[in-house]
């Protein structure tokens, strides 16, 4: 007997929502392959197949996106974000998830919980687009959730059709990832049959963390520091060759190939890059070159966040947000997740410690 540290070869729930093989780089969602979602379905549609489990018609599209459009935050919550200091974007999250489950009546019911999780996905584009406010200093309100994506745009003035269809494939290519620790944290506390506004907050918590969701601002930031692609050998050297330091936006725990989602990354960065972004653009591109020849032979490759930061920031969202537009984009997949869980296979998630302490032993007093 031993212990599986992080869990990474332990299997704690079946799926049919996320199909991965890491070594062939492959991603599907529902059987769909990653790149035929993202280049035919929109983040709505992507949305439905998620929950739903097939890509819908247009009248169940339109029952969809009425159940999203419900999720209406409460003036309460105005005030309560209003209350918040400058800094973590998901601890605010974290919270106005737990608030909002306090008076919650949307219960665990298999005949309500599809219909829940929609209006679960507006009230996140709201609680999202409206930290952002906050922290910029600018109104609060309830945005257009006929089209969340476009209404999220507009809180950094950059809504228009190539940039909404940009943001659009962004959040499809980070709805579902199987079940990393955010995921799983949400599915920890559904198992006790918390509700699933609680659950959010939970893998609200997990995603803050760097070794999960922070990776893409912390890959942008990276560019900024080499500052020209003049300067990446120089700084490849001394950081990551004689300094040993871990590369940000390369290796992934599941791929020991190409992420399947890093090409449309890719392109969407090049697409959206003007004047102003090239050379962190030229910096990302020629870093990407120096770390694939040193890495080969350990077949190490970059990830997603290499690229999204690059593709937030064209959006014109500030870096100290990327982490919160991967959390909003993966609330879909979460949902789904522990609505399936729920659904198919509840029981309580209470795993075993191997004891490694001292034996018996009696105080002498």
């Amino acid at each position: 007997m031993d212990v599986d540290l992080g869990l990474e070869n332990t299997y704690i729930k079946h799926t049919a929502l996320t199909y991965i093989d890491g070594n062939l780089g492959i991603l599907r969602y529902r059987g769909y392959d990653i790149n035929e979602v993202v280049n035919k379905l929109s983040f709505m549609e992507t949305a439905y197949l998620m929950i739903y489990g097939e890509i819908p018609d247009y009248k169940e599209l339109e029952t969809f996106k009425s159940y999203v459009s419900d999720g209406i935050l409460p003036e309460r919550i105005f005030s309560m974000i209003d209350t918040f200091p400058n800094g973590d974007p998901l601890s605010m999250a974290s919270s106005v998830f737990a608030s909002l489950a306090i008076d919650n009546t949307m219960k665990w019911s298999a005949n309500e919980n599809k219909k829940n999780a929609g209006k679960i996905i507006g009230l996140s584009f709201n609680i999202f687009a409206n930290i952002y406010l906050h922290i910029k200093g600018k109104d609060m309100h309830n945005i257009d959730l006929k089209d969340p994506v476009r209404a999220l745009l507009k809180v950094t003035n950059k809504n228009n059709e190539k940039n909404a269809k940009a943001l659009e494939a962004a959040m499809i290519l980070y709805m579902d990832h199987e079940i990393p620790a955010s995921t799983t944290a949400a599915l920890v506390t559904a198992s006790t049959l918390s509700d699933m506004l609680s659950s959010l907050s939970s893998a609200m918590n997990a995603l803050k963390g760097p070794l999960h969701g922070g990776a893409a601002e912390n890959a942008f930031l990276e560019f900024i520091d080499i500052g020209s692609p003049e300067n990446v050998r120089p700084w490849f050297e001394e950081h990551i060759i004689k300094n040993k330091e871990r590369l940000i936006g390369f290796g992934h725990r599941v791929y020991r190939t190409y992420d399947p989602r890093i090409k449309k990354f890719r392109e969407l960065s090049l697409l959206l890059c003007d004047e102003r972004n090239k050379r962190i653009l030229d910096t990302a591109l020629e870093l990407e070159k120096v770390a694939l020849d040193y890495f080969k032979e350990k077949r190490i490759y970059p990830n997603t966040d290499f690229f999204s930061g690059l593709l937030f920031n064209e959006l014109g969202f500030e870096h100290w947000f990327f982490t919160s537009l991967f959390a909003l984009s993966r609330v879909t997949g979460i949902l789904a997740h522990i609505i399936e869980y729920n659904e198919n296979e509840q029981r309580l998630i209470r795993p075993r410690a191997i004891y490694n302490g001292i034996n018996e032993r009696f105080i002498e007093k």
